[in-house]
C-alpha cells in the first residue's frame, strides 16, 4: 500500500499543480525524530505542523484510510508548504491500507505520533502505541465514558515506566489571559484566599459558547458528518469542556497534584440539545440528508445535537461550575467565547470575551470592597513588574467595572499559533523525559473524572423518557 500512497499523492500534488519536494529544496541537517500521524480526522493534526519543528525532520510519515478526512489533512499541509510567509518543507510519506494502524506500529518510522481525529475508540490506540514504544502527542478529549479511565490510567503508567511522553494537548494554557490569570489568583495581595463557594454562588465558574456553522475567508468551513454523533465525538463537557476542567486545578493549585478519588466529588450534570433543521445540517456538513447514524437523535425531522451540558462539583472543597453551550451560528460581528471567574477573598480575577471588550479575551482584577481598588492596583502592577522579564509591556487601566490588565499585541498569540507552542513544549519532554511534571499524571486522571462523570449524571436515567 505505500506504492498506492505514493500514487494518490502524486495525483493529489497535480490537482494542486505544486511538487513539495520542489519547494523544499534546503538541505537540512538529520534530525533525531520523525513524525507520524495517525489517522487525521480533525484540522488540529495539521496544525502541528503549521510550523516547521525543530530537532523534528522534514520527512514525515501519515497512516490512515482513504477518505475525505485524510483529504483535507494533506490539503492543509500542502497550503503550510506552498504560503508565500516562511512556508513549511514537510515531506509526507502515505499509508493508506486498511492496516494502517497496525502498519504504524510495526514498521516504527519515527519516535512519536501526533493523534487527532475521531474520539471514540482514541484512548485504544493511545495505548496501543505506548505499548509500541511511541510518544504520543493527542488532542483531546482522550476518552469520552468512565468505564475508559482505567485505560487512561494504564497508558500513563506504561509512560512513566517506559520514559515515554504521552501529552495532552493542553493549548489554553499557553493563552496569554490563562497565565495572567493564574498569576493573579496565586498572588494572595491581589485575590486573597480562594473562596469555598455554594450552588448558589460557585467559586469558580466558567462558561463557553461555540458556533456549529462558521465561515473562514467566505467560505463554509464544513464539519464531517459524525461530529454530530455524541457517541463519536462526545458530548460538549466532554469535548470542549475538557479545556475548561484543565483550567481549574491549573489556576488555583499551580504545580500540585489532584487525588480525584480524595479531592474531588462531582455533584450534578445537565444536558440540553440545539436543534438543527435538515438545512442547517447540510449548511454545515455539505451533507444532503441526516445519515442513518444519527436517527436515534431525529425528531420530527430535526437533529436534536446533545451537545450542551452544565456540571457542578467540588475540588478541595472549592465549588466549582462548568458550562459549554453550541448554538449553529453566530449574530453578526460574534465568535466563540469564554468567560472564566474565579472568587477571592480580596477580589475576582475574571478573563471576560464579549461586546464590551470587542470579543477580545481581556483579563480584569475586581475588588470585593472599592476602598480596596487603591490597594489592589498596587499589588497588580507589583505583580506585573515580576512578570515583565518573561512577558514585558503589560500595564494596568482603571476602569470603572474593575482593574483591566493591558496586554501589547506583541503577547498575544492565535489559536493557531498555541499548537506550535504545545508541540515544542511535547517535544522538550521527549527529549528529556525527567522533566515532565509529577502533577501531570494524577491531574489528567482527575480532569477525566469530571468530564465522564458529568456526562454520565447527565444521562436520562431510565425512568425518564
Amino acid at each position: 500500500m505505500w506504492r498506492l500512497g505514493e500514487r494518490i499523492w502524486i495525483w493529489y500534488r497535480g490537482v494542486f499543480q505544486l511538487t513539495v519536494m520542489v519547494l523544499c529544496t534546503a538541505t537540512a541537517a538529520a534530525q533525531d525524530l520523525t513524525l507520524l500521524t495517525l489517522d487525521p480526522g480533525h484540522f488540529h493534526a495539521a496544525l502541528f505542523q503549521r510550523n516547521m519543528l525543530p530537532g523534528v525532520a522534514q520527512e514525515a510519515y501519515v497512516y490512515a484510510p482513504l477518505g475525505p478526512d485524510l483529504t483535507a489533512h494533506l490539503n492543509r499541509v500542502v497550503q503550510f508548504n506552498t504560503r508565500p510567509n516562511l512556508p513549511t518543507c514537510w515531506r509526507l510519506h502515505l499509508y493508506t491500507g486498511p492496516d494502517f494502524m497496525e502498519r504504524m506500529l510495526t514498521e516504527r518510522r519515527g519516535q512519536f505520533v501526533v493523534i487527532s481525529g475521531r474520539n471514540r475508540g482514541k484512548m485504544d490506540r493511545i495505548l496501543a502505541c505506548v505499548r509500541a514504544g511511541l510518544h504520543v502527542l493527542a488532542d483531546k478529549p482522550w476518552i469520552l465514558e468512565e468505564a475508559d479511565l482505567p485505560k487512561l490510567q494504564a497508558a500513563l503508567e506504561t509512560a512513566e515506566a517506559r520514559q515515554l511522553i504521552a501529552y495532552d494537548a493542553m493549548t489554553q494554557r499557553f493563552e496569554i489571559t490563562a497565565i495572567l490569570q493564574r498569576a493573579m489568583v496565586g498572588d494572595r495581595e491581589v485575590f486573597g484566599n480562594p473562596l469555598a463557594g455554594s450552588f448558589d454562588e460557585p467559586a469558580v465558574i466558567i462558561t463557553s459558547l461555540h458556533y456549529l456553522f462558521k465561515e473562514v475567508a467566505g467560505r463554509p468551513n464544513l464539519r464531517p458528518a459524525w461530529f454530530f454523533d455524541t457517541a463519536e465525538q462526545g458530548e460538549g463537557l466532554s469535548d470542549v469542556g475538557t479545556h475548561l476542567v484543565d483550567l481549574v486545578p491549573w489556576v488555583l493549585f499551580p504545580d500540585q497534584a489532584i487525588d480525584y478519588q480524595r479531592e474531588l466529588q462531582v455533584l450534578r450534570g445537565i444536558r440540553w440539545p440545539t436543534s438543527l433543521t435538515l438545512d442547517e445540517f447540510q449548511r454545515v456538513t455539505g451533507e444532503m440528508a441526516f445519515p442513518a447514524t444519527l436517527k436515534p437523535s431525529l425528531r420530527e425531522g430535526r437533529l436534536d445535537y446533545s451537545c450542551n451540558n452544565s456540571v457542578d462539583y467540588s475540588l478541595r472543597g472549592l465549588h466549582v461550575r462548568l458550562q459549554t453551550t453550541w448554538e449553529f451560528n453566530a449574530p453578526p460581528g460574534r465568535k466563540d467565547t469564554e468567560s472564566l471567574v474565579f472568587r477571592g477573598s480580596r477580589a475576582r480575577v475574571e478573563v471576560r470575551q464579549d461586546a464590551d471588550t470587542q470579543f477580545r479575551r481581556e483579563v480584569w482584577v475586581v475588588p470585593n470592597l472599592e476602598t480596596d481598588r487603591a490597594l489592589l492596583l498596587a499589588a497588580v502592577r507589583k505583580n506585573l513588574a515580576a512578570l515583565e522579564p518573561a512577558w514585558p509591556g503589560m500595564g494596568v487601566v482603571s476602569e470603572d467595572c474593575g482593574i483591566r490588565i493591558f496586554i501589547p499585541e506583541s503577547l498575544r498569540a492565535s489559536h493557531e499559533e498555541h499548537f506550535a507552542l504545545v508541540a515544542q513544549r511535547f517535544l522538550d519532554y521527549v527529549k528529556n523525559p525527567t522533566t515532565l511534571p509529577t502533577w501531570e499524571k494524577p491531574n489528567m486522571l482527575a480532569k477525566y473524572h469530571v468530564t465522564t462523570r458529568g456526562v454520565a449524571l447527565a444521562q436520562p436515567r431510565p425512568d425518564q423518557p
